[in-house]
């Protein structure tokens, strides 16, 4: 009786043990894929000479050594930077994945039927010393008629800065990921080709509050973002830190989200909280502003999530 029963649990592993394998195996890196950048290396990436003086000013704010640390970059990821805009992050991304991969940028086409979003307003007076001398200047006569503003030039969209930031590099002969431009909503934002299982890395940087006034529909983009990412992918946020209890509601106000609000959309859609990041934190920010008063930096989190 013994024997019979030892031959029967025998008899399960062997038949368990492969496709348990198998799954671990779909859940690690792969023994032959490319280890992470190193600190030189990326610092190295960084010190480019050829980056622009407006992406040198922006790392003094954003702190790409310790973001593209925190991200672990493998060299020919194929990689989806969602909200793209004018191109910062995916530059960054393209120089570290290097040549074997490939960086999208992905923006939503603009509606023309409905305004674009309105910047968030300056706390307090912009000019309060000129604004006190006018105060003390009486008025005597009308004044002129202002002149008739310059026509409206088309305003410049992702997709040509995107352009712009890949040829650049071409032209310097960087060893860079080619930068694609990705015009689709937020609620669908991969492309066809790359919509299951074909990405390593999605970033979303400092907009995912954006999704909150624009309406976006953010559990199918979170789900689309799931299905699209291989098992083990990384889904990388940084956003402008809420206060407790606001979720999304100061979007379109303050530009900020509740850390534990955001985290919960995006657990939701499948995916596991990986780690977090304090290097862009700043606990003496009060959170009750768009711009902290005193000035100081906004507190922002850097939240990693993964793909089981």
């Amino acid at each position: 009786m013994k024997r019979t029963r030892s031959v029967r649990v025998l008899h399960f592993l062997g038949a368990a043990l492969p496709a348990f394998l198998l799954s671990a195996c779909a859940l690690a890196p792969s023994a032959s894929a490319p280890p992470t950048l190193s600190p030189e290396r990326i610092a190295q990436l960084i010190a480019s000479p050829d980056r622009s003086a407006a992406d040198r000013t922006n790392d003094l704010r954003r702190k790409p050594e310790a973001m593209l640390a925190f991200i672990g970059i493998r060299p020919g990821m194929t990689a989806l930077d969602v909200s793209a805009g004018g191109g910062y992050t995916s530059e960054l991304l393209a120089r570290a994945i290097g040549p074997a991969g490939t960086v999208y940028g992905q923006s939503q086409p603009r509606d023309p039927n409905r305004a674009p979003p309105t910047p968030a307003a300056p706390e307090g007076a912009s000019h309060p010393t000129q604004a006190a001398d006018a105060a003390l200047v009486p008025v005597r006569t009308a004044p002129a008629a202002p002149a008739p503003p310059p026509p409206a030039s088309p305003p410049r969209t992702s997709a040509v800065a995107l352009a712009e930031r890949d040829a650049k590099l071409r032209g310097a002969g960087d060893a860079a990921a080619a930068i694609v431009a990705v015009a689709q909503r937020f609620d669908d934002p991969v492309p066809p080709a790359l919509a299951t299982e074909r990405l390593d890395l999605v970033t979303l940087m400092f907009n995912y509050h954006d999704l909150g006034f624009l309406g976006v529909d953010r559990a199918l983009m979170n789900q689309a973002l799931f299905r699209a990412l291989k098992p083990g992918g990384v889904y990388v946020i940084a956003d402008h830190a809420g206060r407790t209890g606001t979720g999304i509601s100061e979007s379109g106000s303050l530009h900020r989200i509740e850390e534990a609000f955001l985290r919960q959309e995006v657990e939701a859609a499948g995916f596991k909280f990986a780690a977090e990041a304090d290097f862009l934190r700043n606990p003496a920010d009060p959170r009750d502003r768009n711009t902290p008063e005193p000035a100081q930096p906004k507190d922002e989190f850097v939240l990693k999530f993964v793909k089981p």
